[in-house]
C-alpha cells in the first residue's frame, strides 16, 4: 500500500554536505585498532612470568649457562609464537563473522533522492526509511505511517515501539550536542535500530560519536581493566620471584659459609632458580589454549582472545540479556481468551481472520498469529479492509461468509472497547449488552495480561447482511461484539531451562539485566523455573552508592530497566567483590559492559561493535552452547593447573632437598648442568598435559588461581619430596657408599622416576588408573622421559654429563623408593583433599 504521507523536501546540497562532513567528521562510532604484526607479537612478551624467564635466561647466559639460557629462550619464543599464531588466526575467524549491514541510507540531495554512504552522512540530511532499513544516525521524525522501530539492541525492550511525527517550532533545529536526547521519545530514532513496519521521513541530528550509540563506543577506548586470569597470572609469578629470591640467597650463602667458590656456589643458585622457575608454563598455556579454542571452535564458541578461555572456566556469575538468550527472540500468540480470561475458539479465529486477510501493513503480531494456528479460510472471501493508523489504533477487514457479511477489527484494547455494544459470551448464551459491569470484568482481564507481561490486542466482529457495496470506512467500526484478547510475547526458549539448571550445577549464578521491564522479566523467570531471588529498577539502583549496592547485589538476580551505564556499574562491582563475571549481550548498549566483564561473550548475529568487544563468539545464542564452552574452558584451565601443581610441588622438593644436602654432603648432590637436564626432560614429560583427561566432577564448579591452597598444597607435596630425597640420600652415600659421580647418577634417575611419574597421582583427585585413566599422550611422554633418563647413564653421554653407569642393586632399591614414594603420594593427596575439599 502507498504512503498516506507524501512529503518531499530538496535536502542539503552536494556542497553543503561536504562541508559539514568536514565540519562533523564522518558518520563512524568505532574502529578497533589493530596493531601492526611486529608490535602485536612483541606485546605477547609483555607479563611478569615471560619477564621472568627472560632475565632468568640472561642471568644463566650472563653466567656461562648458555645451553641453559637457550632452552629457556626457546621456551619463551615458540610460546609467544604460538600465542600470537593462535590470536591472529581467532581474530580473522571472528572478522569473517561480522554480518555486513546496509552500507547506504536514502537521502534527500540536491532536491532528489540518493543512496548516500553511511559514513558520509552528516546532521540536517532528510533520510528516507521503509521497513527492513537500519537508523544511520539519530534522527527526528518529519514524518511517518505506521512507524515501528526494533530498538532493542539499544534498550532491550522486546517489542517493536511505535514512532510519530515531532511537531512544533524546533522540528528542524539540531539540538546543542550537551542536550541528551531521551531513549523514550517517540518522535526519535537512534543509530544502530531497524525499521519493522511503515515508512518514516527523518532530519539527522547527530552522527559518529555523537550519536547516542557513539556516546556508547567512546567507552571502549579506555584501558582495559585486569582480567581474573591476568591478576591470577600476576599473583602466581611474583609468588614464585619471592620463592625463588628467599632459596636461590639461602643455598648461596650456604655453600659460600662451607668454604666452596664463589663462582661454582653462585652458578649452583642459579641452577635452582632455573628449576624452580616454571620455565614451559606459557607455552603449555599456550598449547591448552589453542588446543581449547579448537574443540570450542566445533562446539559453536569462537575465542577471540585466547586467555578469555581461562575466564570462561573460572567464570562464577553470568549477567545476560534476556532476549535471544532465555526467549526465542520471537514474538509469539501465547493465548486467545474471551472476556473473563478463559480460552476462546472464536477469539482465536477472530484474530486469525483479522490477520490473514489483512494485507495493508503486517506487523510482527499478524505474523505471529498466523505462525500460532491454521484456521479454514476457504469459506470466506475478502470484501475490503480499514488500515489501522494511530487517532483509531484498529485496523479492520470485511469478509463474507455464505450469506453473511462480517467485519472482523483487532487494535488496542481501548479502541475496541470504545466501539463494542456487546460481548459474547460462548454458544449457549450468545451476544449480551456491553454493561459497565462488564467493561470493567474486561479492564481487570487486560490488566491481568499486563501485568504478566504479556503484549495485548482486544478482537471485536459484528455481522450484517450481505450489501451490493464493496467499500467500507472506519465508520462502520460500532456496535461491535467484542470477542476477547489477544496475547504476545517472546516465549522462552525450552533448552534455556535446562541449560540453567545446568549452569546452576556447574557453580555459576546467572544474573539477568536487561533494558525491558521487570514485570515481563519476572514472567520469563516464572515459565523458565528460576527463583527470584531480588528484583531491582535502574531507577532504585541510583539511590545507592557504591558500597551499599555492592551489598544488595549479591541477593539481587533481576535488574530491570536499566541504563548502559548502570550494567557496566553492576558488572565492575561484581568483580570488585572478587567474582569471575562473564556477560553475553549483542546490543549497542551492551558493547561497554562486554569490556567491563573478565569475558564478554556475543554472538555472531550481534551488532558489529559488541562483536569487536567481544573475547568469545556463540554461533548460536544459547546458554547450552555456552555451558559447553564454560566446561571446555575449565578443562583447559585445569591441565594448566595441573603442570603448576606437579612442577613446582616436586621442584621446590628437588630444590629444598639439594639446598640442605648442599650443607651436609661434601660434594654438590647434583652438578648445575646435571641439574638443567633434569629439569628439562622433566618439562618435556609435562608437554602432552593440555591434551590430558579431565575428570567430570572437577569441571562442576569454576576454577580460579587460589594462592592460598596452592601454596599448601605445594608445601604438602614439596616436603614428600624432600623426604623421599633424603631417604634417598642416605640410602646411596652411607649404605652404597656410591663415589660423588655415583652418587649424582643415582640421585637424577631417582629424581627423575619421581617427578615424572607422581603425574599419575598428582593429576586426579581419584585413585589413578583404578579409577581415572590418563590420556595416551601422557602416558606415551612420561614413560618414554623416564626411560630416556635410565638410559643416559648407558650411553656416551654420561661422560658428558659427569654420570657412571649404576649398579642394578642400585637401580632395584631406586625403583622400590619410586613405588614407595607413588603409594605415600597418593595417601598423602587423599589427606589433603579431605582437609581442603575445596582446594583444586
Amino acid at each position: 500500500m502507498d504512503k498516506t504521507y507524501t512529503p518531499t523536501y530538496k535536502g542539503l546540497t552536494t556542497a553543503e554536505a561536504h562541508k559539514k562532513l568536514k565540519e562533523y567528521g564522518e558518520n563512524i562510532i568505532y574502529r578497533k585498532r589493530h596493531l601492526r604484526p611486529l608490535i602485536a607479537f612483541v606485546k605477547k612478551f609483555n607479563s611478569p612470568l615471560l619477564l621472568l624467564l627472560i632475565g632468568t635466561s640472561v642471568l644463566s647466559a650472563f653466567l656461562g649457562q648458555i645451553t641453559s639460557a637457550l632452552i629457556i629462550l626457546t621456551m619463551i619464543l615458540v610460546s609467544a609464537i604460538l600465542d600470537y599464531r593462535n590470536s591472529a588466526k581467532s581474530e580473522a575467524v571472528a572478522e569473517k563473522l561480522i554480518a555486513q549491514v546496509s552500507s547506504t541510507a536514502t537521502v534527500w540531495r540536491d532536491g532528489k533522492q540518493k543512496e548516500i554512504a553511511f559514513n558520509e552522512l552528516v546532521p540536517t540530511d532528510i533520510v528516507e526509511f521503509t521497513a527492513g532499513d537500519i537508523v544511520p544516525a539519530d534522527c527526528r521524525i518529519l514524518g511517518s505511517d505506521d512507524f515501528f522501530i526494533n530498538q532493542s539492541s539499544l534498550t532491550g525492550e522486546s517489542f517493536p515501539v511505535e514512532k510519530h511525527k515531532a511537531t512544533g517550532p524546533d522540528v528542524l533545529v539540531v539540538p546543542p550536542d550537551e542536550t541528551k536526547l531521551p531513549l523514550s521519545d517517540d518522535t526519535l530514532i537512534f543509530m544502530g535500530t531497524s525499521v519493522v513496519t511503515g515508512y518514516g521521513t527523518a532530519m539527522i541530528l547527530r552522527t559518529g560519536t555523537s550519536s547516542e550509540f557513539g556516546k556508547i563506543a567512546q567507552k571502549l577506548s579506555a584501558v582495559e581493566g585486569e582480567t581474573s586470569f591476568e591478576k591470577g597470572i600476576r599473583n602466581f609469578s611474583f609468588y614464585i620471584m619471592r620463592l625463588t629470591f628467599v632459596m636461590v640467597t639461602v643455598v648461596f650463602f650456604i655453600n659460600a659459609y662451607m668454604g666452596r667458590p664463589l663462582v661454582d656456589s653462585f652458578l649452583f643458585a642459579i641452577a635452582i632458580a632455573v628449576g624452580l622457575t616454571p620455565e614451559l608454563l606459557p607455552m603449555i598455556m599456550s598449547i591448552a589454549l589453542s588446543r581449547g579454542s579448537l574443540i570450542m571452535a566445533k562446539k559453536d564458541v569462537i575465542v577471540k582472545n585466547l586467555s578469555a578461555v581461562q575466564n570462561f572456566g573460572g567464570m562464577n556469575i553470568l549477567c545476560t540479556d534476556k532476549t535471544g538468550t532465555l526467549t526465542e527472540d520471537r514474538v509469539s500468540l501465547m493465548r486467545c481468551v474471551d472476556i473473563v480470561g478463559k480460552e476462546s475458539t472464536p477469539a482465536l479465529e477472530t484474530a486469525y481472520l483479522s490477520s490473514v486477510f489483512h494485507t495493508a501493513r503486517r506487523s510482527i503480531l499478524d505474523e505471529a498469529i498466523e505462525r500460532h494456528g491454521k484456521v479454514d479460510t476457504s469459506a470466506y472471501v475478502k470484501i475490503d479492509e480499514v488500515p489501522f493508523d494511530f487517532h483509531r489504533r484498529r485496523d479492520s477487514v470485511v469478509v463474507d461468509k455464505g450469506t453473511e457479511r462480517i467485519m472482523i477489527a483487532k487494535g488496542a484494547p481501548e479502541s475496541i472497547l470504545g466501539v463494542s455494544s456487546f460481548v459474547y459470551e460462548g454458544e449457549e448464551v450468545g451476544l449480551v449488552p456491553m454493561t459497565e459491569e462488564r467493561r470493567t470484568e474486561a479492564q481487570a482481564e487486560y490488566d491481568r495480561l499486563s501485568d504478566d507481561g504479556f503484549r495485548v490486542l482486544a478482537l471485536a466482529r459484528k455481522s450484517f447482511p450481505q450489501e451490493n457495496r464493496t467499500v467500507y470506512n472506519q465508520s462502520e467500526e460500532q456496535d461491535m461484539v467484542f470477542m476477547g484478547f489477544a496475547a504476545f510475547l517472546d516465549p522462552i526458549k525450552q533448552s534455556s531451562a535446562q541449560a540453567l539448571t545446568e549452569l546452576r550445577n556447574l557453580g555459576i549464578e546467572v544474573k539477568i539485566i536487561t533494558g525491558d521491564s521487570e514485570v515481563l522479566t519476572k514472567r520469563i523467570c516464572k515459565d523458565l523455573g528460576i527463583a527470584i531471588t531480588g528484583v531491582m529498577t535502574g531507577q532504585e539502583l541510583e539511590t545507592f552508592s557504591d558500597s551499599e549496592l555492592s551489598i544488595k547485589i549479591k541477593e539481587v538476580n533481576i535488574f530491570a530497566r536499566v541504563s548502559p551505564e548502570q550494567k557496566e556499574r553492576i558488572v565492575l562491582l561484581l568483580r570488585k567483590a572478587g567474582n569471575t563475571v562473564g556477560y553475553l549481550g549483542d546490543g549497542i548498549n551492551d558493547a561497554p559492559v562486554l569490556k567491563a566483564a573478565d569475558v564478554g561473550i556475543s554472538v555472531n548475529n550481534a551488532v558489529d561493535v559488541a562483536k569487536e568487544t567481544a573475547d568469545i563468539i556463540l554461533l548460536t545464542k544459547s546458554l547450552s552452547v555456552l555451558k559447553e564452552g564454560v566446561v571446555e574452558g575449565r578443562k583447559t584451565f585445569l591441565n594448566t593447573l595441573k603442570y603448576i601443581k606437579i612442577g613446582l610441588s616436586s621442584n621446590f622438593g628437588n630444590m629444598f632437598s639439594m639446598m640442605g644436602a648442599s650443607a651436609f654432603l661434601p660434594f654438590l648432590p647434583m652438578l648445575p648442568t646435571q641439574i638443567l637436564l633434569n629439569n628439562f626432560l622433566y618439562d618435556m614429560s609435562q608437554t602432552s598435559l593440555p591434551a590430558d583427561k579431565i575428570d567430570e566432577e572437577d569441571t562442576k564448579r569454576p576454577v580460579k588461581w587460589d594462592m592460598k591452597y596452592f601454596s599448601k598444597y605445594i608445601g604438602v607435596f614439596g616436603i614428600l619430596s624432600s623426604l623421599f630425597d633424603v631417604l634417598t640420600f642416605y640410602i646411596l652415600y652411607k649404605v652404597f657408599g656410591l663415589t660423588v659421580s655415583g652418587f649424582q647418577t643415582g640421585w637424577f634417575v631417582e629424581s627423575m622416576a619421581t617427578q615424572v611419574l607422581i603425574v599419575y597421582v598428582i593429576r586426579t583427585k581419584r585413585v589413578p588408573f583404578f579409577k581415572s585413566l590418563p590420556s595416551r599422550a601422557v602416558f606415551v611422554t612420561t614413560l618414554g622421559i623416564v626411560g630416556v633418563a635410565l638410559m643416559i647413564p648407558y650411553t656416551f653421554a654420561r661422560t658428558i654429563m659427569g654420570f657412571e653407569t649404576l649398579p642394578f642393586a642400585v637401580l632395584g632399591v631406586i625403583a622400590g623408593i619410586v613405588v614407595v614414594y607413588l603409594v605415600f603420594g597418593e595417601l598423602v593427596k587423599m589427606f589433603f583433599y579431605r582437609r581442603y575439599p575445596e582446594a583444586l
